[in-house]
């Protein structure tokens, strides 16, 4: 199938690291826009997007009131900063997990609370992920978790959360609402897995709204484009999107909702292009 095929772009965090691991292996069968690193894609719709719809499945779930409640967010990446911004607005004090020092140390400056998995397993209320990586809550965590917590994966498929491991702890599992089952442990807490681990924001929600969407849907079509256009004269790996395509599409989001900027002066455009003035 490969023979008719110009190129591709790809939409996600994990896409895009699946397909760069191909490309460091030789095995990328044609070039392939990265629509995920466009400023106008994962600024909008990984932050915002992803935290209004996962806060939205997590209600729609379970109808909990957020203020007051610890939140732990594994990862903080664009989507675990735009979930745990929102459930900070909510009123949840925020716990962030990570493995990446210099987004630790950014979450620490944003006035988040960061330590390992295992120190806050013992007092989260609800455990989010957003990594795109397996197991990251594991039985070891669950063991130390407290009646009544809540799991749920706004990252990647169903492996954030180690469900066998989580099972295997279990002595009875039953539905107690749509999209919640609760995991009875044998000392009798209580472990609520939400949407089975599935995406929350799109298992218990509607995803992102077009409003935040139309910005990266405006990157595939005009990647696409691009694609279509330059395809055969690029190498087999993964490109960042043109930035004229991501000034662009920023341009026309800012006119669909009335905002009107400045444009820089000749003189200030000759400054800022400048080596001899200002050093």
């Amino acid at each position: 199938m490969l023979a008719g095929v110009v190129g591709g772009t790809e939409e996600t965090t994990t896409g895009v690291i699946r397909l760069r691991a191909l490309e460091a292996q030789g095995g990328l069968g044609f070039p392939v826009l990265s629509v995920n690193d466009a400023d106008t894609k994962h600024l909008f719709d990984n932050r915002y997007g992803t935290g209004q719809s996962t806060v939205d499945g997590l209600l729609r779930a379970t109808n909990m009131l957020i203020a007051g409640k610890r939140v732990v967010v594994a990862g903080f990446g664009w989507c675990g900063r735009g979930i745990a911004s929102r459930v900070r607005g909510m009123g949840a004090s925020v716990i962030v997990l990570e493995v990446d020092p210099l987004r630790a140390l950014e979450a620490v400056m944003d006035g988040f609370l960061v330590m390992p998995a295992a120190e806050a397993a013992a007092v989260g209320d609800v455990f989010i992920t957003a990594t795109g990586d397996l197991d990251v809550i594991r039985p070891e965590h669950v063991a130390r978790m407290k009646d009544g917590a809540v799991l749920a994966n706004a990252g990647h498929f169903d492996v954030e959360v180690d469900l066998p491991g989580l099972a295997g702890l279990a002595v009875e599992v039953r539905e107690v609402r749509p999209s919640v089952r609760e995991f009875e442990m044998a000392d009798g807490r209580r472990i609520h897995l939400l949407a089975e681990g599935r995406v929350l924001n799109l298992a218990s929600a509607e995803g992102h709204p077009a409003s935040v969407m139309d910005m990266s849907f405006a990157n595939q079509a005009l990647g696409a484009e691009f694609i279509a256009r330059e395809g055969p004269g690029l190498e087999k790996r993964v490109y960042a999107v043109p930035r004229h395509i991501d000034e662009e599409i920023a341009a026309v989001k800012l006119a669909t909702l009335g905002v009107e900027i400045d444009a820089l002066t000749p003189d200030q455009a000759r400054y800022l292009a400048s080596w001899d003035r200002g050093t």
